[in-house]
């Protein structure tokens, strides 16, 4: 069985429609694990919220799509406190935010890529001696999500 990281980019994508919510869909839809740090659930529902206050969703979407975020088939393997030195070291490793590397962190962990749709986090992990095979882009998931 196959298993992928998602973060937050990609569980917008669940939630509201926008451009690759349609490859993001194809995750749920298929056999892998998912997994995701706890930070997921707080990431997304603040990008939700920030949708609701620019008016880009309605509050009772904003509700509907936290209830749906809730019950999403993504395990939590790893506590934040078991991650935040791994995701520390790597964003010193990275120059790039700690936010982030909680979600590479779980991926060395589990031996998952992480998939995102957040091309300057995939960029910087791709260009990375040893950590480019952890990074997934949304846009080059295989079809079907797998």
């Amino acid at each position: 069985m196959t298993g992928y990281v998602v973060d937050a980019s990609v569980a917008v994508k669940w939630l509201v429609e926008e451009a690759l919510s349609d490859k993001a869909a194809a995750l749920l839809d298929g056999d892998s694990t998912l997994a995701a740090p706890p930070l997921l659930f707080a990431e997304v529902a603040n990008a939700l919220w920030a949708m609701r206050r620019r008016g880009d969703i309605a509050a009772s979407d904003l509700a509907e799509a936290v209830e749906t975020l809730r019950t999403a088939p993504v395990s939590t393997p790893l506590s934040m406190p078991d991650l935040t030195a791994a995701a520390t070291r790597l964003a010193s490793d990275l120059d790039h935010p700690v936010y982030d590397c909680f979600y590479l962190a779980l991926a060395v962990h589990a031996q998952y890529p992480v998939v995102t749709a957040d091309t300057r986090f995939h960029n910087k992990v791709r260009e990375h001696p040893y950590l480019s095979d952890r990074v997934l882009h949304l846009a080059d998931l295989p079809a079907g999500g797998a």
